[in-house]
């Protein structure tokens, strides 16, 4: 948990706007979140490691070798239910893990080919492994459009064409019937209709008893009645047979999918993991970008030296204004490590107090900085 006084003094240089801003340029629902829950670090290996990451980012993006898209949709769920024994995951789920699986795979290929040019991110992208089984898998059941494809199974593939074959004895029957009826005077003159997804006759309701077959229902006014034609009705039960079978071999497919996949939980999450930083440092690239931020030098030795800073906050309210900010130079080292600042109201003390506090948390959270390059 946060120390209250830290979070006062965040708050008091507002931080917490910052990573509201960085937040929205994320563009996933999980990069969101971590964006506002962005932490001050202190350990200096962690914090060279986000601002190196965050960099490379930012250098692909004027590069002609443009990090892939990273886009998600997540998880979270799917992984919870795989942990469950017997529990199936939906089609969607599927869709998304095959999904997140491929993007991993887009990315791991082009970090490995581009290493020299993004050498921290390729390390990243190295800690998880490559898994093709489960897309390849998910691929052999589903297809593109969310539908379980014929081949899923022998099973299924025998169910569906006899579920074809029925549906054109149906058509057949419901057209000799229509033409038997035609001649007479029994059938209102929009002849047919659908009811409860089954084809029927649409019946003047007087000659009801004069049409062989099931009523199914009636129009609102009680004129029309719905009939299902006898020579159709044998097909339409031996079509929910095959229909209720059809479902019954889809929820087994379904099932053996999952027991597949359920062995491989906690490598997706890792997989959702990896994209959901990458959507975080993206959008760290992406502020920086519009705040003209860089990596200045890093030091240990208590110096600092801002030359041309800017408050990134002040930057982006008068860039949409298209004002000008002006930017300040100040150093602070072992012999000067205290300045005091006087002048009238509104002078701009508190803006150079919160510039200098603000830059430092954020080159510890792995943002880069409105800076001059030599700072």
């Amino acid at each position: 948990m946060m120390d209250k006084t830290l979070k006062k003094a965040l708050e008091d240089l507002e931080f917490p706007t910052v990573l509201q801003q960085v937040s929205a340029r994320c563009t996933t629902e999980l990069g969101k979140e971590r964006g506002l829950a962005i932490e001050v670090l202190i350990e200096e290996d962690a914090i060279r490691l986000l601002l190196g990451q965050t960099a490379e980012y930012l250098s692909s993006m004027i590069s002609e070798n443009r990090i892939p898209n990273h886009g998600f949709d997540r998880i979270d769920n799917a992984i919870k239910l795989l942990k469950i024994e017997n529990t199936t995951l939906e089609i969607d789920s599927f869709r998304r893990i095959a999904l997140i699986c491929n993007t991993i795979a887009t990315h791991k290929k082009f970090f490995k080919k581009f290493k020299d040019y993004y050498p921290l991110l390729f390390a990243a992208s190295e800690e998880i492994e490559l898994n093709i089984e489960i897309p390849k898998e998910i691929d052999s059941v589903i297809d593109r459009f969310g539908e379980i494809k014929d081949k899923a199974s022998d099973t299924l593939f025998s169910i569906r064409r006899e579920i074809n074959r029925v549906k054109g004895k149906i058509g057949q029957s419901f057209a000799s019937a229509l033409n038997i009826y035609h001649g007479s005077d029994y059938l209102d003159d929009i002849r047919e209709s659908v009811y409860e997804n089954r084809r029927v006759l649409a019946v003047k309701a007087m000659y009801r008893r004069k049409v062989k077959g099931s009523v199914m229902g009636s129009s609102k006014t009680g004129s029309i009645v719905y009939i299902e034609p006898e020579a159709t009705l044998k097909y339409s039960r031996e079509l929910n047979n095959l229909e209720f079978d059809e479902t019954e071999e889809i929820q087994r497919i379904l099932n053996e999918l999952t027991r597949f996949i359920r062995p491989f939980g906690p490598v997706l999450g890792s997989y959702q993991d990896f994209l959901a930083t990458m959507d975080v440092t993206a959008a760290k690239a992406k502020y920086a970008s519009e705040t003209n931020s860089l990596l200045p030098e890093i030091n240990l030795k208590k110096r600092m030296f801002l030359r041309d800073a800017y408050h990134p906050l002040l930057y982006l309210s008068n860039k949409l204004k298209e004002e000008k900010t002006y930017p300040q130079t100040i150093e602070l080292h072992p012999e000067n490590r205290i300045i005091v600042i006087s002048g009238p109201n509104a002078g701009g003390k508190s803006i150079t107090l919160k510039t200098i506090g603000l830059l430092q948390v954020m080159l510890q959270s792995g943002l880069l900085i409105p800076v001059h390059e030599r700072s």
